[in-house]
Order: C-alpha cells, then structure tokens, then sequence
C-alpha cells in the first residue's frame, strides 16, 4: 500500500512569527482531526526547519521537509545548504525539481540528477517534480517532456535508491494560475509516469512508488482528484498558507 501524501510548500512567504503561527495551529488540527494513515509534510523556508521539527517532534502525521538543497556535501557554495545540513536540523523530505527552480534559476535535470542522489545518500527523501509548460502540452510534447525528466533526472538510480522517491506531477501551466489539471488529464499522466516506472523498475516498485499532484490544488478539488487511481496526493502551494485549507486537503484520506 504506497503512502498518501500531502505536502504543503510554502515557498518564500511568512516571516517567522507567522510559520510558527500557522504550524501550530497545522499540528493541533491534525492531531485532532486526521485519523487516516496519511502523512501531511510541511516544507518551510529553510531558517525555520529547524523550529518546526522541534515542534512535530511528537507528531505521528506530520513532518518536515526543506524546499531545496545544494548538490555538494559542503564547499564554497555561498547562501546554499546541503543535504546532510537539511538532516541534520529535522527535516525527511527535500523538494527537488520544482519548476520555479528549473525556471528562475536554470536548474537541469543533469543537476537535479545530482541532487537526487546526494539527498538520498544522506538518508532523507526527495519530493521530485516533474511537469510541462502550457507550450508543451499545446504542442502534444508532454508525454516526451515527462518521459525525458524521469530518464536524465531519476532513471540510473538503482531500485532500492528510487523506492525512497516521492514523486510530484505539476504542471506547470497550472501552478498559481488558479486553473487545474482536469481529473481526467491529471489521472492520464499519472498513469503515464506509473507505466514509465514500471518498465524500468518493474511492477512492484511501480505499484508502491507515490505520485502526488501538484497544481492549484484546493479544498474544493482535492477530493475528486484524489479519487484517481494514481494520485496519491498533492503538493500544495497557495492552500499550504491556509491551515484550515490545508487541513481540510488532507482529510479527504480520513477513513
């Protein structure tokens, strides 16, 4: 049974006083309100990872993750955090791939490659995002565009290494715009990429590998998308600001 995720990006938003805020209030409702098996994974800016790790230190539903890493374990690299830094102040999941990071600052899927492989060997999680823009999708090219950052950004991970993947699928012409992927064209690609997984890694891994959706995901939306069979869950930008928002996301996994 592959985990259901919901993961709330918060991007470059909230001074501290205001991330703690609203952690805590994320904590209390979880703790009150989710009573499924789904994980809810909160990605702060970096200053505050540490804070927020200290506060789900006793949460069984919720963890931590960062928004980025550097590709290095240490270096000149300056203004940039590494893996085993991201570890070591509390946080399991990484982002990695996010299309605001392929598209301000040139990050390829060569780099991101990279990157995949220094998270993992420290021991946390890479959220991998995958997704085409809207000139993509119009040009019939988003099957090849998300084949292609599977290949070159994941693929030549041995199987053991890729099973500690979570997968994102945003599409990028959806992402803050307030349009959503239909169900439909979501579930489409979902499956694509599962299909994909498979004929490199085989059924099993396939099967127990999550894939979230990640573009303008709501409280409205979220339970119709979720009901397809191979959404696993979201990565939420906007609604991750919102704690009742977010909450409420994540409660369509209640059982």
């Amino acid at each position: 049974m592959r985990k259901k995720i919901v993961a709330g990006n918060w991007k470059m938003n909230l001074d501290y006083s205001a991330g703690l805020s609203l952690f805590s209030e994320v904590l209390n409702m979880a703790k009150d309100e989710i009573i499924g098996d789904q994980l809810l994974v909160v990605c702060p800016p970096s200053l505050y990872v540490y804070s927020l790790s200290q506060m789900a230190n006793q949460s069984t539903n919720v963890s931590i993750g960062a928004q980025n890493c550097h590709q290095a374990e240490s270096g000149a690299y300056t203004g940039e955090i590494s893996a085993s830094m991201v570890k070591s102040v509390g946080a399991e999941y990484v982002i990695l791939g996010h299309s605001e990071r392929r598209q301000y600052f040139g990050e390829t899927d060569q780099l991101l490659a990279e990157k995949v492989k220094a998270v993992i060997k420290t021991g946390l999680k890479p959220i991998f995002c995958i997704g085409e823009t809207l000139q993509e999708r119009n040009a019939n090219s988003h099957f090849d565009v998300i084949k292609r950052q599977l290949a070159d950004g994941v693929f030549d991970l041995p199987a053991g290494d890729f099973s500690t993947l979570v997968l994102a699928y945003e599409p990028i012409w959806a992402i803050g715009t307030g349009v959503t992927a239909s169900p439909e064209q979501a579930q489409e690609i979902h499956a694509f990429i599962r299909k994909e997984i498979e004929a490199r890694y085989g059924d099993a891994v396939a099967e127990d590998t999550t894939i979230l959706y990640g573009g303008s995901c709501n409280p409205k939306n979220a339970a119709e998308l979720f009901s397809q069979k191979d959404i696993d869950g979201g990565l939420i930008g906007g609604a991750a600001l919102k704690s009742r928002d977010f909450t409420d996301i994540a409660k369509v996994f209640n059982k």
